[in-house]
């Protein structure tokens, strides 16, 4: 397993996962990625009910070309009250790949392989990658410490080689490729391939505001911060005015409340609720409360593009 290649593993060309970004990712971004050669997915979130999401599927199938996947990544924690319900729709109808994040992927693992869905994990540390292969998880998804949004601790050099070390199970990287040179030094430390999302969100088939990928076109590498006032788990974003006007660290309320046993998950899903909706609003509307999500990669953004095109810069 362990010297499979993901172009082996999903049929494509290139060795590339189109990310999964919440409000970003979509049908039209993940058909043209497939027309390109890589593999493309998206997080069942994006979709507010299961009919929608069951829609999506079907015509990716409908639109999938030879040499092409795609996938869905799903949120297999408790706070995903809509989890059973999307792997049912998505095992039902029938996927390239699931990517997990945040929780234990064992019942996605079980249910999708009934299916031939292959199911990748995401994974911050060795303690994490062992268990998902034991769980039998067909890749792992090492997020490093230069992915967007909630991303790891370690460097993708350490992690990767960590991984690839003493694991049995491909490794595949997330974080900080934003050309071609990233993908070829992620390879060179053992991943099978890369996964890739915010070179993405300056695609003219993204589903966000022009403000949002004008944004990653202008700012770069060293605008990239941490904040806590999103989800209560550190996430990167771009340093926009308004989030300088806001702070990036939890009030002193919350983080008082944070440390009453009772209390915390409570008020970690108050502010998952309320950082989510100000991304949401930041994405999808004109707005001055811009928190956009996005990755130090976007340093190599330097125009709107089609996805067919950011596909080409990566890869050649």
């Amino acid at each position: 397993m362990k010297s499979a290649k993901l172009t082996q593993l999903l049929n494509i060309t290139y060795p590339v996962i189109q990310a999964p970004m919440f409000l970003v990712s979509n049908t039209k971004m993940v058909i043209e990625a497939m027309k390109a050669g890589i593999a493309g997915c998206i997080p069942a979130l994006n979709y507010r009910n299961l009919e929608e999401l069951r829609a999506a599927i079907i015509e990716l199938k409908a639109a999938k070309v030879t040499g092409g996947s795609f996938g869905f990544n799903l949120i297999v924690n408790k706070s995903n009250i809509k989890y059973k319900g999307q792997l049912a729709i998505i095992c039902e109808e029938g996927v390239d790949f699931i990517i997990t994040s945040l929780g234990s992927p064992e019942e996605t693992i079980k249910q999708a392989h009934k299916k031939d869905i292959k199911v990748f994990c995401d994974v911050t540390d060795l303690k994490f990658a062992k268990k998902v292969e034991s769980l039998g998880a067909d890749a792992i998804i090492a997020v490093n410490n230069l992915a967007g949004g909630h991303r790891g601790n370690s460097s993708p050099e350490t992690l990767i080689k960590e991984l690839v070390e003493n694991c049995n199970i491909p490794v595949i990287s997330a974080g900080g490729v934003g050309r071609k040179s990233d993908i070829d030094t992620m390879l060179s430390y053992g991943a099978i391939g890369v996964s890739v999302g915010s070179p993405f969100i300056a695609s003219t088939e993204a589903g966000v505001t022009d403000d949002y990928k004008q944004a990653c076109v202008e700012y770069g590498e060293k605008d990239i911060i941490m904040t806590e006032r999103i989800s209560g788990t550190p996430c990167t974003v771009i340093n926009t005015p308004y989030v300088q006007k806001i702070g990036t660290k939890q009030t002193w309320v919350e983080s008082f409340l944070n440390k009453n046993k009772k209390l915390k998950k409570w008020v970690k899903m108050a502010r998952y609720m309320i950082g989510t909706n100000a991304v949401t609003n930041a994405a999808t509307k004109a707005t001055y409360k811009t928190v956009w999500v996005a990755g130090p990669s976007i340093e190599y953004t330097k125009e709107i593009l089609p996805v067919k095109d950011i596909v080409a810069e990566l890869v050649s």
